[in-house]
């Protein structure tokens, strides 16, 4: 990302000010992962927001989707905390919620995602993995992994490397992006 303001693209020929094209403007990782930032803020979810975008090899946006409930499932019918998962797990959201990765994949309408990218807040679980691998996205970028260390966590690393799915963190630039709605 140049961090440069729009006064450094402007410069003098022959006497006349002349504009260059804007030096500030955001990467394409910047960008996707900002859309699937941003897609994770339509999630109904209270204690966790997790966004996905999937683009393709030229850096067309293919799909999007957040962690949520599925179709017909009513966010205000169904649980979503997780507090008493042990006692009573039909009452924890973890047996209804659907995970972004899933959801923009089953949300995609095209032909086929192969070769696609998958930008995530969040590293994909295992079960995410395996729809990763089998609807045929080859990259991930994700933002955090904060459950590293998790059963579901490792067995979706083992399987994207078997399957050669590449998968990287994003370097936050730290840029700011306001957008007033």
């Amino acid at each position: 990302m140049c961090r440069d303001s729009q006064a450094a693209a402007e410069r003098i020929k022959g006497g006349k000010r002349m504009t260059g094209k804007r030096v500030d403007y955001i990467t394409w990782d910047e960008y996707f992962m900002g859309v699937a930032l941003l897609s994770g803020r339509r999630s109904k979810d209270p204690s966790t927001q997790v966004g996905a975008c999937i683009v393709s090899q030229d850096n067309k946006i293919l799909s999007m989707g957040y962690n949520g409930f599925p179709k017909g499932c009513s966010d205000d019918e169904f649980p979503w905390g997780k507090e008493n998962e042990k006692e009573d797990p039909y009452n924890s959201k973890y047996f209804y919620s659907t995970h972004s990765e899933l959801n923009a994949i089953l949300n995609y309408r095209g032909g086929s995602l192969e070769g696609s990218k998958l930008y995530v807040t969040l590293f994909p679980c295992n079960e995410c993995a395996k729809a990763i691998i089998q609807s045929g996205i080859k990259t991930i970028v994700y933002r955090e992994d904060k459950y590293a260390d998790t059963p579901a966590v490792m067995a979706s690393k083992r399987m994207l490397n078997a399957a050669g799915v590449r998968y990287y963190q994003y370097q936050s630039t730290g840029h700011k992006i306001e957008l007033e709605v």
